[in-house]
């Protein structure tokens, strides 16, 4: 098979390339540039298992950055099990062609414990007094070693949250060429997740994200050049494009003020209780799952729904089957929001008892996702509580505000304009035809046998 790589240029669309992506500007000149329809849901868990088995996600199962659990009546969110991802994958496909086949997995979602010959994945280390330490995991397990030698620890702290920056997609970058060096894996798939942060906090303002454009695009400049001397296949593509926002949608606080969400009081802070609420809502960008738990009030919350502004369609089950929606983890009802909405998790009705993590940096705890984590509320406060992790004092990082508002950009609807649509940037020998998500894999395959 012919080596290959797939770079995936998180949030990337056809009208980020130009003066301040030199490079990429004069490469999909060079090559071809098609756009990618977006898939229900949107988001980089879904679409990454989509392009990796080519199934949707009533066949893969996965049907978002999170879900509710019904067996541990618990929301989770940002799972790492391969096992998740109930398809077989491209390099399950490639084994059985083709003994000599490896594959490389650098930082793609669901990265543990498949059987890609080589990953890399953010893998903190929580300690038993409470810290979170920066940390990545790997298969094989000195793959972790040898990276961590040459380029020093994985920069999680740049990777998500307020801190987020270029160190974390330059320190994946280099790590790739380094594993490709040691391994030359046949099949190289690499997340480079730098401009998800830009995009999320300020939208499409060029005048604040130049910077972090320019920046990626020296990084997509290094990969490729070391990629063009090994005579390798490239694919560059994205997983969706971000549009602007600056609606957001609180879904629980409607559910909690038409008493359907159960809430539980802990040292006087809020908390949810989805097991024992009738319904509740599962936030995910501009996608959400209405998850209910006691069948007389689904009219009720259909109801709700209906007159809830922001809300741009309402799948039921005929609708989730409709955009291949239909697996048991998604809920019983599929929301997208409309152009400039997108759902928070939020449900207290006053922030004086919001739960500690809502000012944190928190994803696992919180039951949706969270795109405020990406800004900071007090410079002077973070200082303080920095300090007090120098010192070795026990501290708590609650420096996260809690205004939705300030969120500029968003992503997980399918009715975007083709401009904030993904892209693939592959070889001029693809055609004109329409690409759905459910192509990709076969773009990979291609390239893999040309």
């Amino acid at each position: 098979m012919k080596k290959t790589v797939v770079i995936d240029v998180v949030g990337l669309s056809s009208n980020l390339i130009g003066v301040h992506t030199p490079f990429l500007d004069k490469y999909t000149k060079e090559k071809k540039l098609h756009t990618i329809a977006p898939m229900l849901p949107a988001v980089t868990t879904a679409v990454q298992s989509t392009y990796l088995t080519g199934k949707q996600p009533s066949e893969h199962g996965i049907v978002g950055n999170g879900w509710y659990d019904h067996t541990d009546a618990e929301i989770k969110f940002w799972k790492q099990s391969n096992k998740l991802v109930l398809a077989d994958k491209i390099w399950d496909q490639a084994k059985k062609e083709d003994p000599n086949f490896t594959c490389s997995n650098m930082f793609w979602w669901y990265n543990m414990y498949s059987n890609a010959d080589y990953s890399v994945t953010p893998r903190p280390n929580y300690l038993a007094d409470g810290r979170k330490m920066p940390d990545c995991y790997s298969e094989p397990a000195e793959l972790r070693d040898t990276l961590q030698n040459k380029l020093g620890q994985f920069p999680l702290f740049s990777f998500w949250g307020p801190g987020a920056n270029i160190k974390s997609t330059r320190w994946i970058a280099d790590a790739s060429i380094i594993t490709d060096e040691l391994y030359n894996p046949t099949l190289t798939l690499i997340y480079l997740p730098h401009l998800d942060y830009c995009l999320q906090k300020f939208g499409q303002d060029l005048s604040k994200i130049s910077k972090e454009l320019s920046e990626v695009d020296e990084v997509v400049k290094d990969l490729v050049t070391h990629y063009e001397k090994q005579g390798a296949n490239i694919i560059i593509l994205s997983e969706y494009g971000i549009t602007p926002v600056s609606e957001p949608i609180h879904l629980n606080r409607v559910f909690r003020q038409n008493n359907l969400l159960q809430i539980r009081v802990e040292r006087g802070l809020e908390l949810l209780d989805a097991g024992a609420s009738k319904a509740f809502v599962v936030a995910d960008h501009q996608v959400a799952h209405v998850y209910i738990n006691n069948p007389s009030v689904k009219e009720q919350v259909k109801a709700l729904l209906e007159k809830t502004p922001g809300i741009a369609l309402i799948l039921d089950e005929e609708g989730k089957k409709k955009y291949g929606m239909d697996h048991p983890r998604a809920g019983d009802f599929v929301l997208v929001a409309s152009a400039k909405s997108w759902f928070t998790y939020y449900f207290w009705l006053d922030d004086a008892v919001a739960p500690d993590y809502a000012r944190c940096v928190d994803i696992h705890k919180k039951p949706g996702y969270d795109p405020v984590e990406m800004f900071m509320s007090s410079k002077p406060r973070a200082a303080y509580k920095l300090l007090r992790k120098k010192a070795g004092f026990r501290y708590v990082m609650d420096v996260i505000p809690l205004d939705a508002t300030l969120v500029g950009g968003s992503h997980g609807s399918v009715d975007t304009p083709q401009e904030f649509h993904p892209v693939v940037i592959a070889d001029k020998s693809l055609n004109d035809t329409a690409l759905k998500a459910t192509d990709v894999y076969g773009l990979i395959w291609k390239a893999l046998h040309s």
